[in-house]
């Protein structure tokens, strides 16, 4: 068993924060069909028929335990098709800018017509409405507007996008899913469904309710470079070592730095380190604790510090997360069993329930793949199937 067992999912999304958002719940056991447009369809470039989608599908995280239905919304009927999948669904998702649902038919006001107990999730890079609606962007473009990217950086005074993890996947993708359980959970006392409307905007300045409580409160200024949270203090900082990678030190905490400066011999630091509006006063013991960092490799560090009950962390790079011990023993990083009898390597399930796992159950199929399969289950006979295909409206690959 697992917790969303028998939850039907259908996702139009397309960008990272919707189908990311889907395969958190479809390894919590949701049933999740993707809706996807005709190959070459879209903007994101060009169809290649040259490239192996078995392979490229099965890789890929945000398709796994799902199917896929290829329609074209610009049809009348293949809008009639998403109707009768809303009819049995319990979720519809969605990526598109305010009022494209609605040019192609399948708006939350239609699909409750069809079903009141439908939960509907929006996705949109600043909501559906408010002066910048329609603007177009991206993830560094919600962190600009939020405030977070005015945060990050080394203090040199240019903002550092932090690739698309924060506005994407937390301030999108989870932010989604906790909607939708939410939503659902509601259903279960009022009998119907609703509108979520998911702004990756506004969930980069919910992420922010700590830093934003500083400011409102004690006029907190936060500046990149300069704060103990963002590199401004030698405690809390990164280190590189002699073999050209860094080593992470987080130690906020007085037991955790007066252990790290015991391990470094460098006890005249423990009632030294400046206070947290005084950044400048650390700079002596950042260029000492730089100094020393470099007398050894990034490995031999963290196996010097590890068992000395100090904060302190190897900066891994993508390529080193699939050795990291720790990981591995979370199984975080999985082989999963997949087409051509190959195993294909992803990240594991991250929320961890004990009596109802997350599982992965199966690897992702190409676009398309399911068409027939799922226009037959809904109850459309052999010639129809063939003919909504034929017409473009529905595709099989």
């Amino acid at each position: 068993m697992q917790p969303l067992d028998g939850i039907k999912i259908v996702d139009l999304s397309a960008l990272a924060p919707g189908p990311f958002c889907s395969m958190v719940l479809s390894d919590l056991g949701a049933d999740v069909l993707l809706i996807e447009p005709p190959p070459g369809a879209t903007s994101r470039g060009p169809f290649d028929p040259t490239n192996d989608l078995v392979r490229d599908a099965a890789f890929d995280p945000f398709r796994r335990n799902k199917r896929s239905i290829t329609l074209n919304l610009k049809d009348k009927e293949a809008q009639q098709v998403v109707h009768r999948l809303a009819k049995d669904a319990d979720v519809f998702m969605e990526g598109f800018r305010p009022g494209v649902t609605e040019r192609l038919g399948v708006d939350y006001q239609t699909l409750r017509k069809v079903n009141k107990r439908i939960v509907y999730c929006s996705i949109t890079g600043f909501g559906q409405d408010g002066p910048y609606k329609n603007l177009p962007g991206h993830d560094v473009n919600y962190l600009s507007i939020a405030g977070v990217l005015g945060i990050i950086g080394n203090g040199d005074g240019k903002p550092v996008p932090p690739y698309n993890i924060i506005a994407d996947f937390a301030a999108g993708g989870l932010l989604s899913a906790v909607s939708i359980l939410s939503a659902l959970w509601a259903r279960q006392k009022t009998g119907e469904g609703q509108h979520i409307d998911i702004s990756l905007t506004d969930g980069s300045v919910y992420l922010l309710a700590q830093i934003a409580y500083d400011y409102f409160h004690k006029g907190t200024k936060v500046r990149p470079g300069k704060m103990r949270l963002n590199g401004g203090f030698p405690d809390y900082d990164t280190y590189i070592c002699k073999d050209g990678e860094y080593i992470s030190i987080g130690c906020l905490e007085a037991k955790f730095w007066e252990n790290l400066c015991k391990a470094l011999h460098k006890e005249e630091f423990i009632n030294a380190r400046p206070p947290g509006d005084k950044p400048e006063g650390g700079a002596h013991i950042r260029a000492e604790l730089a100094r020393i960092f470099l007398t050894k490799t990034r490995d031999e560090w963290f196996a010097y510090l590890y068992d000395k009950d100090i904060a302190v962390a190897k900066v891994n790079h993508v390529e080193e997360i699939e050795k990291d011990p720790h990981l591995l023993a979370r199984q975080m990083i999985v082989d999963v069993p997949g087409p051509r009898g190959q195993a294909y390597r992803q990240v594991g399930v991250g929320p961890r329930l004990s009596a109802t796992p997350g599982k992965i159950r199966s690897t992702g199929v190409p676009q398309g793949s399911s068409t027939k399969e799922v226009l037959t289950e809904m109850g459309y006979s052999k010639s129809e199937v063939e003919r909504l295909i034929a017409t473009g409206a529905a595709v099989q690959a």
